[in-house]
């Protein structure tokens, strides 16, 4: 019994630590009065913002108000699927009208989703992701960094991960360009599989809400961070350690993102994300990580949480995957995700 004590005073100053870094994530990602201040230095950070609060709010979130408070109405008026004065001898006579009426109810609104929100959807998805990039690199240049080569606080992150192994810098020239390619296209492949991973999780039984939650949480926070890490030049091995070894900190990061869109129906959820998750990407950008963890690992002395493999289910299968292919291409594809 005198031998357990110790291994649960370890433990309880283990999830103390945990809960500790997961507020402290939850804090960052809520300081959304950067996002302001940001704005405030960039008109064009500021332009980009509204066109993804117009495009994703006004018009998308816009159309499904209009959807379901105007248009549904409307139709469940003009094609009903009874008269409240009729009686019950005459709904019978007029089964088959009604049965007709809500066939031909579904079908208008279908025909709406098909003409107006699947292509909406599709062009907010691409504009989007093309608008996420120019508000990152402008929210970068509104607090004073244009480059990695001015981002000298991001070397702190040695004495965090000092447990890792070195990280191997990137050769100059077309070398390093064409191994930045790759690493972009294997993190791309990386957090496909993971989304796969997180929708999976969503039919376990009892748990798969839970961890479907704690999951995109991860995935939430690596998309917001990974635009301040492309600008700082990180490579994927060292952001992936990072994110890894710090994973209650990024966990409580995403909780924010993932609780905006968790309990609605998935055009509702996307619509919201679309407006919020350029306000995380800032609030990423902004947020000095390496400094907050550093600062609350130093109360903990001797006593870390240690990595948890977040992306080793989907690096698997994504490697089990590539060995389809032929062996030069998969040993390249390798060589990039080492370096």
């Amino acid at each position: 019994m005198e031998d357990i004590k110790p291994l649960i005073e370890a433990l309880k100053t283990k999830l103390k630590q945990a809960l500790i870094l997961w507020a402290e994530g939850f804090r960052e990602a809520c300081c959304l009065h950067r996002v302001i201040v940001l704005c405030r230095r960039s008109k064009k950070l500021m332009i980009r913002t509204g066109q993804c609060f117009l495009l994703n709010g006004f018009i998308f979130l816009g159309s499904l108000f209009v959807l379901n408070s105007v248009v549904i109405p409307t139709l469940q008026w003009i094609l009903p699927d009874h008269y409240s004065q009729t009686s019950c001898e005459a709904m019978s006579e007029f089964h088959g009208v009604f049965k007709f009426y809500s066939f031909l109810r579904g079908f208008l609104i279908q025909l709406f989703y098909v003409f107006w929100f699947y292509p909406l959807y599709v062009f907010s998805f691409i504009l989007s992701n093309l608008w996420y990039n120019d508000i990152a690199t402008h929210g970068f240049a509104a607090m004073g960094r244009s480059g990695p080569s001015t981002v000298k606080s991001l070397k702190q992150n040695d004495t965090l991960t000092s447990d890792s192994k070195v990280h191997a810098a990137r050769p100059a020239g077309l070398g390093g360009i064409m191994i930045g390619i790759g690493e972009q296209v294997y993190s791309l492949l990386l957090l496909t599989f993971f989304f796969f991973e997180v929708y999976a999780t969503g039919f376990i039984p009892y748990i798969g809400k839970a961890l479907n939650f704690v999951l995109l949480s991860w995935m939430y926070a690596y998309y917001c961070f990974e635009y301040k890490w492309n600008f700082t030049e990180w490579g994927l091995e060292k952001r992936l350690d990072f994110f890894e070894t710090n994973w209650a900190f990024f966990a409580g990061f995403g909780s924010p993102c993932v609780l905006a869109i968790f309990f609605f129906p998935p055009l509702v959820g996307y619509g919201f994300m679309a407006v919020l998750f350029p306000l995380f990407v800032l609030t990423a950008t902004g947020t000095e990580a390496e400094q907050v963890i550093s600062t609350q690992r130093r109360r903990f002395t001797g006593a870390q949480l240690g990595k948890v493999p977040v992306f080793y289910a989907a690096d698997t299968l994504l490697m089990r995957v590539l060995s389809l292919f032929p062996s030069e291409s998969r040993e390249r594809t390798q060589d990039n995700k080492t370096l």
